[in-house]
């Protein structure tokens, strides 16, 4: 019987995660708003032990700050977190890259190939949300075939962090089509066997911030706005 509630306990608060997860990615969790955990488990019908759980984690990955005797903060992105974040996804995401460089075969290029020519339709089309579902999948191709799930999950996790909560619906055209050329080069010294220069190119360039910096600031100025409009 305990072991039932122990499971039951588990699976709540994956539900309760995945839900204030959701209502951060509509915007009706705004940053720098408050979380009212007594208001929040009466809405939901449910004891504050899950919402506490999923609240504890959801802090360890930066979404919110638990503030004692104050309530749960859902967190601002500062310039220094998205500077932060860079250089961590920058630092892992070229690990794996280095990890299983020997992996990549032809079919896994020619579908980052594939994937990287319907990011460039979809902004022609001025669809974001299908660009960044692409974009997601070429950086997949590479990292889906790493054994350290923990790493990668991380990667995944301040990418979140970063564009979805909330999704942001502007976007910058140029940045977009200046990340799809980056896609060109990584993919050349891939085909070329330029182990080193692929993972260099990876962390400095595509995720180095100082490069990409221009477009950051002009991208999270949307985003600025967006959270007063809500407010």
């Amino acid at each position: 019987m305990r072991k039932k509630e122990i499971i039951n306990l588990k699976l709540l608060r994956e539900q309760v995660y995945d839900y204030l997860r959701s209502e951060m990615n509509k915007g009706n969790l705004l940053p720098g708003s408050f979380i009212n955990l007594n208001r929040l488990s009466r809405e939901l019908g449910i004891s504050k032990t899950p919402l506490r759980d999923a609240l504890i984690q959801l802090d360890s990955e930066g979404f919110v700050t638990i503030l004692p005797r104050r309530g749960i903060l859902v967190n601002r992105l500062t310039l220094k977190d998205i500077k932060d974040s860079y250089q961590i996804i920058g630092a892992l995401a070229s690990s794996v890259l280095l990890e299983v460089f020997d992996k990549l075969s032809s079919g896994h290029i020619e579908k980052m190939k594939k994937l990287n020519l319907e990011m460039q339709k979809a902004i022609e089309k001025d669809n974001f949300d299908l660009y960044y579902e692409k974009n997601l999948a070429f950086h997949n191709v590479y990292l889906d075939l790493s054994r350290n799930e923990r790493l990668v999950r991380w990667v995944m996790t301040l990418k979140q962090r970063l564009y979805d909560f909330p999704r942001r619906k502007g976007y910058v055209r140029e940045w977009e089509e200046a990340s799809i050329k980056e896609h060109e080069e990584l993919i050349r010294l891939i085909e070329e066997g330029d182990r080193e220069g692929a993972a260099r190119f990876l962390r400095d360039v595509h995720w180095g911030f100082e490069v990409q910096k221009r477009f950051i600031k002009r991208y999270y100025s949307f985003y600025e706005n967006e959270i007063k409009e809500k407010a």
